[in-house]
């Protein structure tokens, strides 16, 4: 008997996913050059966490609601704030650059001063416990330390699928990986939202999400491979038509995580969950759509031999003298 939400599309479905390779490839590398051409000509709306700017620390008298505040905030010409609550629910941590762009300790302790102007009420007064002006080195070295992150999570998957699966798998693997990746980083810059560290977040986690996606096709790959007696085009389709309900049913129940965060999250934990969704959505599609087709082509082309290492080491010995 077949529980509905376990087996949401029938094991033997049998859909040519693999006839539509050349398409869904053309339309990925369409979107991996808009999102290239964004973040190189348009660029990253980098927030305070990057750029520098004033935090600002507000302690009030009862406990205050983020989003009015937020809102105050936007109204006196501070688009970019960050709000959020710490300690208790009493207290506000305010992160915004300077309308002018002044550095300076005055310029900031004055940017504080208007701040605390619009956020306090006679009825929750506010008072300043701490303000101060962050540099840019400091997000210099943020940016750096996103690079090396990126860097080392890239390695570290190609040496885990190498191990794993073949080199093939591997080079497969991470181009789609950053397919997914360059795909949401290409929405932020085209769109202009900010860019701060929680978005870098979201971005690191889309790449654990793919790559999870991707290995449990290439998991059924490697097993029909060595089970089935048909051409690799038929057996890449039969492995993501076998893994197709299991990849909606868990795309979808994280689709819904992320978006109860989006909605009750609040406004600074928006772009994490803004390219969370993008990640689940655009790594499901390319788990299907460029993962495997990428192994029918060129030098990433698999054969059984590639999956078979014991039946290429006894036809190695019997060519022996």
């Amino acid at each position: 008997m077949k529980i509905f939400p376990l087996h949401l599309i029938p094991n033997d479905t049998n859909i040519n996913f693999m006839r539509l390779r050349w398409v869904s490839l053309a339309i990925a590398t369409a979107l991996a050059l808009v999102a290239v051409w964004a973040i190189a000509f348009k660029g990253f709306n980098f927030a305070l966490d990057f750029t520098g700017g004033t935090l600002v620390e507000l302690h009030f008298d009862k406990p205050i609601d983020i989003d009015p505040v937020r809102e105050r905030i936007e109204k006196a010409g501070y688009t970019s704030a960050q709000v959020q609550s710490y300690g208790s629910s009493s207290d506000l941590l305010i992160r915004l650059q300077s309308r002018d762009g002044a550095t300076t300790a005055a310029a900031s302790h004055t940017v504080a001063n208007e701040v605390l102007k619009v956020v306090s009420t006679p009825e929750n007064p506010a008072r300043i416990a701490r303000s101060e002006f962050v540099g840019p080195q400091v997000g210099g070295e943020l940016a750096r330390n996103a690079g090396w992150a990126l860097a080392f999570v890239v390695v570290g998957f190609v040496l885990y699928i190498w191990f794993r699966f073949e080199w093939k798998f591997a080079i497969a693997a991470i181009l789609t990986t950053l397919h997914d990746v360059l795909v949401v980083a290409g929405f932020f810059a085209l769109t202009g939202r900010e860019f701060d560290l929680t978005v870098l977040a979201g971005l690191l986690s889309v790449m654990g999400y793919s790559i999870n996606d991707t290995i449990v096709v290439f998991d059924r790959v490697r097993e029909n491979f060595r089970n089935l007696r048909v051409d690799p085009v038929e057996v890449l389709n039969r492995s993501v038509n076998q893994t197709l309900s299991r990849t909606i049913i868990t795309s979808f129940v994280a689709f819904l995580t992320v978006l109860a965060l989006y909605l009750y999250g609040g406004g600074s934990l928006e772009g994490m969950a803004i390219s969370q969704m993008m990640g689940i959505v655009i790594g499901t599609i390319s788990s299907i759509f460029i993962a495997c087709p990428l192994l029918t082509m060129g030098f990433l082309k698999v054969t059984k031999q590639d999956l078979m290492p014991k039946a290429k080491d006894l036809e190695a010995l019997a060519r022996r003298p």
